[in-house]
């Protein structure tokens, strides 16, 4: 019996092993699929600037700034969207981006294999943060005080 408690544990492990990696293969397929339809309603974007740049050329009328700023903040905000896909896709595959190269690197490498540029650390990363949320938290305890203080 033990023999088959035994391969029981083994093929349930095998099992949660594999649906976490089709759990991550699959998100990052849709991240990507995200990506590239950001990619192509930027392209659709930027043809349609194209499009009213020219025609306002060709029948000699003034250009009208404030549509073409909302289709570049539109590009903007799809920008970001990638960034962030991008981001997800890279903590999925449990890596970092090199700051100079942008090659993905192994989450702990002191160094960029690629380029040899050296990257911040996970705990100087975590010492960084906790930092600024001590910085936050006592701003937001002299607030408190002054509001209480205004309320008596």
């Amino acid at each position: 019996m033990e023999i088959f408690e035994k391969i029981g544990d083994a093929a349930s492990k095998t099992y949660k092993f594999t649906a976490e990696k089709t759990s991550k293969i699959a998100k990052e397929t849709k991240m990507k699929m995200q990506i590239n339809e950001h990619k192509s309603d930027i392209k659709d974007i930027y043809i349609e600037i194209g499009e009213a740049v020219y025609e306002k050329f060709a029948q000699d009328e003034e250009l009208d700034i404030k549509n073409l700023q909302q289709k570049c903040e539109e590009i903007q905000v799809l920008s970001e969207k990638i960034v962030k896909c991008k981001d997800e896709i890279l903590k999925l595959k449990e890596k970092k981006q090199c700051k100079n190269c942008y090659e993905e690197i192994e989450i702990g490498a002191h160094y960029c294999p690629n380029c040899g540029f050296e990257q911040e650390t996970i705990d100087e990363k975590i010492k960084e943060d906790q930092e600024a949320i001590e910085i936050l938290e006592e701003e937001n305890n002299q607030e408190d005080k002054k509001e209480n203080e205004d309320v008596e």
